[in-house]
């Protein structure tokens, strides 16, 4: 294979998103509770900031059909993807407003909350920061779920998986 060099400008967008693609992420899937009902989005770009208080962040793209019913949100729930729910990421991806596909139930503060998940994360807004063409979307976390299983990875285009060890 070629190795490939470039300055990131407007024009090498694609190469840019290819050689992020070259790093595996997890898939999560964010629900939150709107005035119209509830609403998802699957996303790669999560990560831990702070153990103490305990923070996350996921990045929200401005051009998003969903910016507003997320930018506006102050309570929602992240979840972390097994790889048998490959096919929900999607079409949560495809269509945030379709919960009929989903075994679902809202928590105390009104966040949708997906079974099955490998781990969840119940948040509040707790900062926001704008960042280019992306919205940063730092929550404090009130409240986590978890358990063993094969997470739903993503990376180059494609789906796999990774197995625990225990």
């Amino acid at each position: 294979m070629t190795e490939k060099q470039f300055t990131p400008t407007p024009d090498q967008s694609t190469a840019f998103r290819e050689a992020l693609g070259c790093f595996g992420t997890g898939v999560t899937v964010i629900t939150t509770n709107t005035d119209q009902g509830p609403r998802a989005i699957t996303v790669n770009s999560f990560a831990s900031v702070s153990l103490d208080p305990p923070l996350v962040l996921w990045c929200l793209a401005k051009d998003s059909n969903r910016f507003d019913d997320f930018n506006t949100s102050q309570h929602y729930s992240i979840h972390v993807m097994g790889q048998d729910q490959q096919e929900q990421a999607l079409r949560f991806a495809r269509d945030g407003k379709d919960f009929s596909h989903a075994e679902w139930a809202h928590d105390p503060a009104r966040r949708p909350q997906l079974s099955g998940c490998l781990a969840r994360f119940d948040c509040q807004v707790h900062a926001q920061h704008d960042a280019g063409d992306h919205l940063i979307i730092v929550g404090e976390v009130q409240k986590v779920m978890y358990r063993t299983g094969k997470g739903l990875i993503f990376k180059r285009g494609q789906f796999g998986g990774f197995a625990d060890l225990i």
